[in-house]
């Protein structure tokens, strides 16, 4: 295969991974403070998103893939508030586990890594439309 068609797979595939992976922050993002329906239930749960290296046959080139979409097991924030609908027998209200400072920090990673794959494309299409180019005004 081509290399410069290989390395548009490969930052494509890079661009889907980064693309689900702003997805899963975003949503745990925006549930950050919810709280259970009724009281003393879970809240939302943290999710985590992983990746794996897949062989795509037909191009002979390595991509990536979401290997799984799964959630944080760490313990729920507490916080002691009894006025709260979702507060338990003891006024405890179960918030997501959620921290909002390693959510920012994976959404720059992922908007970079972003960048970083669409910056690939551009330079490979570059290159294609370059030599389509040459070829033409050698003809």
């Amino acid at each position: 295969m081509d290399p410069l068609i290989a390395s548009l797979k490969i930052s494509a595939s890079g661009l889907e991974a980064q693309s689900s992976r702003l997805r899963v922050v975003s949503e745990n993002l925006a549930n950050a403070r919810s709280t259970a329906d009724t009281p003393g239930a879970d809240p939302y749960r943290r999710k985590t998103i992983s990746f794996a290296q897949e062989l795509d046959r037909a191009a002979g080139v390595e991509t990536v893939e979401i290997k799984k979409i799964g959630v944080d097991r760490s313990d729920f924030r507490t916080e002691y508030d009894p006025g709260n609908p979702a507060a338990d027998a003891d006024g405890v209200v179960k918030y997501p586990n959620v921290n909002i400072l390693v959510e920012m920090s994976d959404m720059r990673e992922a908007n970079r890594s972003y960048e970083a794959n669409l910056q690939s494309i551009r330079q490979a299409r570059d290159l294609i439309n370059s030599t389509i180019d040459l070829l033409r005004s050698s003809s």
